[in-house]
C-alpha cells in the first residue's frame, strides 16, 4: 500500500485556527481540514507546507513548529501527516482549492467534521490552546497585583 507524507498547517491567527472544507467532488468530500499538501520528492516538509499554502490559500506564515506525526489508514492509502503549529504572516486567506474556510477557535474544531486521521491532533489542540489561555489569564491576573 502506497505511503503518503502531508504536511498540514495550524495556522494561528488572533488566537484562531484556520480550516478548510474539502471540495465537494473526491475523497473525504465536505470534510474540514487544516490546510497543507502532499510532499514533493524534492522539498523539506516545511518547504511543502509554505508551497501548499501560498498556492491553495495566497498566505504566508511563520515560525513553524513541528508537531507529532500521525500516520493513519484509509482503505486506499496510508497517509503519515506532518502537522506544524504557524502563525499567520500575511495575505487574506482565500479558499483557492477548497469550498470554503474559517477561522476558530480550537474548543471549537469538534463542531466541524474532519477525517479520522485527526481526532487525536484536535484534542491535542483544544488542550495546548486552553492551557495557553489559562497562563494568559494568570499572567494578567499577576500583573495587575
Amino acid at each position: 500500500m502506497k505511503r503518503v507524507d502531508v504536511a498540514i498547517g495550524i495556522v494561528v491567527r488572533d488566537d484562531k485556527i484556520l480550516i478548510c472544507q474539502r471540495p465537494s467532488d473526491g475523497p473525504l468530500a465536505g470534510y474540514w481540514e487544516f490546510p497543507g499538501g502532499k510532499k514533493e520528492t524534492t522539498e523539506t516538509l516545511e518547504q511543502t507546507l509554505v508551497r501548499e499554502l501560498r498556492e491553495e490559500l495566497d498566505i504566508e506564515v511563520t515560525d513553524l513548529d513541528a508537531l507529532a506525526e500521525i500516520e493513519f489508514e484509509y482503505p486506499s492509502s496510508r497517509i503519515r501527516l506532518h502537522p506544524f503549529l504557524c502563525r499567520h504572516k500575511s495575505g487574506e486567506a482565500v479558499p483557492l482549492a477548497s469550498q470554503q474556510l474559517r477561522w476558530v477557535k480550537a474548543r471549537d474544531l469538534r463542531e466541524y467534521r474532519f477525517p479520522p486521521a485527526n481526532d487525536a491532533l484536535i484534542e491535542d489542540l483544544i488542550e495546548r490552546f486552553d492551557r495557553r489561555a489559562r497562563r494568559q489569564r494568570v499572567d494578567s491576573d499577576v500583573s495587575e497585583t
